[in-house]
This record gives C-alpha cells, sequence and structure tokens, in this order.
C-alpha cells in the first residue's frame, strides 16, 4: 500500500492535520487494548485463591491469552487492506471490549480459560496500529513512527500491573470481598475500550487522502478484489520467506515481553515473597520502559537507514536481539531483589528496541501486501508467546529455569535477522524515497515549523 501525501516528521502537538490525530488515537488504543488484555495478570494471586488454580493451569490460560491472537492476527491485516483500519480498529474495540468486561462471570477453571481466550483477540490491535502508522508516515520516520505508537501502546502492559491492583483495591474500599474485587475491577478497562472504539471510527481516517471507500470510489485506489483481494495479499506474503524470518524474530521479543507481562507479578510474589501491590509495582516497571526503549529501536532503525539503507536497518535487528538474548540470561540467574529489578530494567530496554527495530522493517517488506506481512509478523509475537508458555506451565521447571532457556533461545533466534535481503532494485527505490522525503523535510519544516508536514 502506497499513498501519497505521508508525514515527513513527528509534531508531538499538532493535531491539524489527520496524520497526528492517527498517531494519537493509534497508541492510546493500543494502550488500552493493552490494559484490558493483561488487566487480569496482576489480579491473578487472588483469582487463584478465588478459582482454586494450579500451576498448570494458569499456565494453560496465558497460552490461551496468547494463542487466540495469532490466528486474529494473522486474519486482521488482508481485513485492514479491505475495509481500511479505521472500520477495523473501531469493530476490534468494540467488540473486545465485551470479553473484557464479562470475564467477571468467570466460576470456573473453564469459564476462565474461555474468558481469557476471547480476550486475547484484542491484541491483534498492534498489526492495525503499525498499519495505520505505516500509511500515514514517509521512510524518513516511519520507523520511529511505527515504534513510538507500538511502544506507548505496549506501556498499557506496565501500567496496568500498577493500576489494576489500586483499582481492586478501590473496589475492596467500597465494600466487595476479593472474590467479588477482581471481577468488579475489569469492567473498567471493557467500558474504556467501548467508548475508544467509538471514538476510533469518528476520529480518524484511513489515509492521507481520506477513507478507503471514498478513494475507491473516485478511482484513486484500486478495488479490493482479484489480485488486489485479501486473499492475494496474504498469499503473497506467506510466499516470502524473509517474512517468516521476522515471523521468529518478533516471537523472539515480542513473544517475551507478553510472556513477561503475564508471569512478573506472580514470578516477584512467589520467589522474592512480596504483597500483591509491591509485586505488581516492580512487574510494572518492566512495561514502563516502552515510554521510550521502543521509539529507541525505531529512531535507531531510521538512523541507521540513512546511513546504510535497508541493510543498516537489519544489522541494527540483529545486534539488539542478540543483546536481548544475554540480558534474559542474566535476569534468569538474580536471586537478589535489587538485583533481579536492575537486570530487568537492561533486559526490558534491549526486548523493546528490538520490537521497534523489527517494525522499522516490516514496511518495506512488500507495499502492496503490507496488512498481510504486518499481520504475519505480529503473529509470529504470539506464536512465540504460546511457545513460551508451555516453559511456564510445566510443574517440573522453575521460572527461573524456564527464563534461562527462552534466553538461549532469543540468541538463536537473532540469527533469523540476517536472513533479511533485499533485491539490488528494492535498495535503490527505497533509498530514493527515502531522500525524497529527507528533502521535502526541510523546506516544509523551514516554512511550517507547527505542522505535520504533507509531502513525501
Amino acid at each position: 500500500m502506497d499513498t501519497s501525501g505521508k508525514a515527513t516528521s513527528i509534531k508531538l502537538f499538532s493535531l491539524a492535520k489527520p496524520h497526528m490525530r492517527v498517531f494519537h488515537m493509534t497508541w492510546f488504543a493500543f494502550f488500552l487494548c493493552f490494559f484490558g488484555w493483561f488487566g487480569i495478570a496482576p489480579l491473578m494471586a487472588v483469582v487463584r485463591e478465588d478459582l482454586m488454580l494450579t500451576k498448570a493451569q494458569i499456565g494453560n490460560t496465558i497460552i490461551a491469552s496468547v494463542a487466540i491472537t495469532v490466528l486474529v492476527r494473522l486474519l486482521i491485516g488482508p481485513l485492514c487492506d479491505k475495509f481500511g483500519p479505521r472500520k477495523t480498529y473501531s469493530a476490534l474495540l468494540v467488540l473486545g471490549s465485551l470479553p473484557v468486561m464479562s470475564i467477571g462471570f468467570a466460576d470456573s477453571y473453564e469459564s476462565f480459560l474461555l474468558f481469557r481466550l476471547g480476550i486475547g483477540a484484542i491484541g491483534a490491535s498492534f498489526v492495525i496500529t503499525q498499519y495505520h502508522t505505516s500509511v500515514m508516515f514517509a521512510p524518513n520516520v516511519v520507523g520511529t513512527a511505527n515504534a513510538t505508537t507500538a511502544g506507548w501502546g505496549n506501556l498499557g502492559g506496565g501500567v496496568t500491573q500498577i493500576v489494576m491492583p489500586l483499582i481492586f483495591a478501590g473496589m475492596m474500599m467500597l465494600g466487595a470481598n476479593e472474590a467479588m474485587g477482581w471481577r468488579l475491577a475489569m469492567v473498567v478497562p471493557g467500558v474504556v475500550l467501548l467508548l475508544t472504539g467509538i471514538a476510533y471510527y469518528f476520529l480518524t481516517q484511513d489515509a492521507p487522502g481520506g477513507n478507503y471507500d471514498e478513494l475507491r470510489a473516485a478511482g484513486l485506489m484500486p478495488e479490493a478484489r482479484n489480485e488486489n483481494g485479501a486473499g492475494r495479499s496474504f498469499l503473497t506474503a506467506a510466499r516470502d520467506y524473509r517474512v517468516w524470518a521476522l515471523f521468529v524474530v518478533y516471537a523472539a521479543c515480542f513473544g517475551v515481553e507478553l510472556t513477561i507481562n503475564n508471569i512478573a507479578a506472580i514470578y516477584y510474589f512467589d520467589n522474592f515473597k512480596l504483597d500483591l501491590k509491591t509485586a505488581g509495582l516492580i512487574a510494572g516497571l518492566f512495561g514502563l520502559m516502552n515510554l521510550f526503549a521502543r521509539t529507541l529501536g525505531g529512531m535507531f532503525s531510521d538512523l541507521f537507514a540513512r546511513r546504510a539503507g535497508l541493510k543498516g536497518r537489519v544489522y541494527l535487528l540483529f545486534v539488539v536481539l542478540m543483546a536481548e538474548g544475554l540480558a534474559l540470561v542474566l535476569f534468569s540467574q538474580m536471586a537478589v531483589l535489587w538485583m533481579a529489578i536492575a537486570s530487568m530494567i537492561v533486559f526490558s530496554l534491549f526486548v523493546q528496541m528490538s520490537e521497534g527495530a523489527t517494525f522499522g522493517l516490516v514496511p518495506f517488506m512488500n507495499r502492496k501486501a503490507l496488512g498481510a506481512v504486518a499481520g504475519i509478523v505480529g503473529a509470529g509475537g504470539n506464536a512465540g508467546a504460546v511457545a513460551a508458555g508451555f516453559l511456564f506451565k510445566t510443574e517440573a521447571l522453575t521460572y527461573q529455569q524456564g527464563l534461562l532457556y527462552l534466553g538461549f533461545a532469543v540468541m538463536l533466534a537473532s540469527l533469523c535477522a540476517l536472513l533479511v535481503r533485499f533485491p539490488a532494485q528494492v535498495l535503490e527505490s527505497e533509498n530514493a524515497a527515502l531522500q525524497a522525503a529527507l528533502a521535502a523535510r526541510k523546506p516544509a519544516a523551514a516554512a511550517a515549523p507547527d505542522s505535520v508536514p504533507a509531502s513525501a
């Protein structure tokens, strides 16, 4: 997908152009999806007692919460190509709010597992977030835009670790017991998701030039059928081995982040004998690194591209992913609380930089099948979380052992980044597009420093 009128710079405090309205709505919607997706994780110590769950059953619910997202992410990318990101995101937010609000009706392991499975569908919001910003921003800043919106969205995984125990405590102060408190607490993110879904429909548009149905009616976009249909775009992306290499890479970074979001609070609660609020606060530090760490990955990806083209983006991805694996091995060996926290923060830095660097490459894999590529690569993150989930559900392995083995797996997966290569003509054309975007930015920035340049 290649649409003219992309923004060549990011002006955080300007909402005058549709580019920045999309920028802010995408990260905020993804933030809320993450909040709802993992809202139950910091309350699992209470849920475990209420529903009398075993370690294996908790592991199964963790796997369920990320497994369904693999399928939904594969589907959501082509849907963006067909219907546009605006309608697709709005529908996902509204429908996704229902299981979030309804999980309080769970009264057994089986029903709780089913609700966590349903909630996992909102994790597909990531694909729409990356798709929408890729359509709106030019090559010189698309890595930064993708990384920042995704990173600030992922921040919801850290904020929920801190805020949900507070909401739970508030419910207790209002007179609810523990069994009712966690149920009522989950209604809060569900209601906000519903309202945001409605707002997304009215406050954004699909592309710089308008919505997809309008552009197709005007003959500015091909109809979404035959060679431009959702099925054909998916097959095109699925035939590209480089897409599957990034699938593995994303499994090793975002998959690891999802896993840590699910186990961090209960890990600190059990291993360091902390109370629920303290364990949630420390676990939240991992996700809070998204405030800037994923953006760093995208910024460095854009910077390396200016110096070495698309090859620079590939080399950066390999380096930060290898560093992530080494940092995870270190974290797994920490038995002193402050050392565990410090090593977790370093580990988190490289996890999120790897994610930003991955989606600094995705927009350049195949512009005509952008949604399908983003969907497949995004699904890799959840596939990685499913695979990692089996490490943490078995009684035969401690959490520390699971983290150690996971670290070695990440280092091995980093080699897949080196499989991503581009034909000479693609390198040449993308470099020309990058130089054009950089050239367009300079006079536009000088003429109107407070607006979003809309030339590409």
